[in-house]
């Protein structure tokens, strides 16, 4: 293997046209143009962010391709390629490995809870057919498992192409955990608490805010990496603050439709959510209140970088 993943990652939306029944890859090549403006290093798509479980095999392969195509090499591009049947995301990601991508991003068979063993029979099977990069994903309110640093440390013995993890578990601790279980082979990406992930030896962040804040929280990263911390928790700060205006009120998943529409409000329109989630329009006066307040802080952001470096979003 010969891809190294670093930094700050956005997990991308899937733009849609209007009516929402099919991909709108000038919109995506529009949006993913922003994320490489911005210093993006790389995008993860098909994620939960990606709604990747309404997208049909032939999105799929289309969404990939325009993708990686796009990308010629400019970003990295790693793509979700998760299923609860095993033989579908053997397929998957062997078909985003044949469409050119860099890396795929894999979390555990959901809905099934399953064991120890069950998990890395998956791994397994999905090894034997790909030879990129796998970012396992550990979120076990998606997936009804918390993968422990011990079946991490196993998993990354068992497999050369299992080095990058994305630790979303809400247990902090959990990243230092397994650094020290797999002797500091396994690269761990935040997927929550960058600065702190960052302390305990995170090298990487999987980065929802980058949908519509991508040079922002690009450089809140790269701010820890020249060991200024205050100035990137000083950001991280005021995320968390938009963070909960977004997430007031709403079910665990019941705000992704903020996503877009805040793309949107950037100039960057990406279409709205697909059933069975919540779509922005349907939120009425409640939403664009949201919205506003949301802009508000994003202000207080921009303000805030140009006191740190004396510039604001690209």
């Amino acid at each position: 293997m010969t891809k190294a993943f670093r930094g700050s990652h956005s997990v991308i939306v899937t733009p849609f046209n209007d009516s929402g029944s099919d991909l709108d890859l000038g919109r995506l090549h529009a949006f993913l143009d922003w994320q490489l403006e911005s210093g993006v290093p790389g995008v993860i798509i098909l994620g939960t962010t990606g709604e990747f479980l309404t997208i049909s095999d032939d999105e799929r392969r289309r969404l990939v391709d325009a993708t990686v195509k796009h990308a010629a090499g400019r970003y990295q591009v790693m793509v979700g390629t998760m299923n609860a049947y095993t033989a579908s995301a053997v397929r998957y990601s062997r078909e985003a490995q044949d469409l050119g991508a860099d890396g795929l991003m894999i979390i555990p068979p959901y809905y099934y809870t399953p064991t120890d063993d069950e998990i890395f029979n998956y791994y397994k099977a999905i090894c034997a057919d790909v030879q990129l990069p796998i970012m396992i994903y550990n979120n076990p309110f998606t997936s009804n498992r918390d993968m422990k640093a011990a079946l991490v440390a196993r998993l990354t013995a068992a497999f050369e192409q299992v080095r990058y993890i994305k630790e979303a578990s809400q247990d902090i601790a959990r990243v230092f955990e397994i650094i020290e279980e797999t002797h500091g082979v396994m690269n761990v990406f935040a997927g929550e608490k960058p600065v702190e992930s960052f302390l305990l030896g995170a090298v990487g962040y999987v980065n929802p805010y980058g949908n519509y804040l991508p040079y922002q929280t690009t450089r809140m990263w790269t701010l820890l990496e020249e060991g200024r911390i205050k100035e990137a928790a000083r950001i991280q700060h005021l995320v968390h603050k938009f963070d909960k205006i977004i997430a007031e009120g709403h079910p665990t998943y019941g705000h992704q439709c903020y996503s877009k529409a805040l793309a949107a409000a950037q100039g960057y329109p990406v279409g709205d959510v697909r059933d069975p989630l919540t779509k922005f329009a349907a939120l009425g006066e409640e939403g664009r209140t949201k919205v506003k307040a949301i802009r508000a802080v994003f202000d207080e952001i921009d303000a805030a970088l140009i006191e740190i470096d004396g510039r604001a979003a690209a």
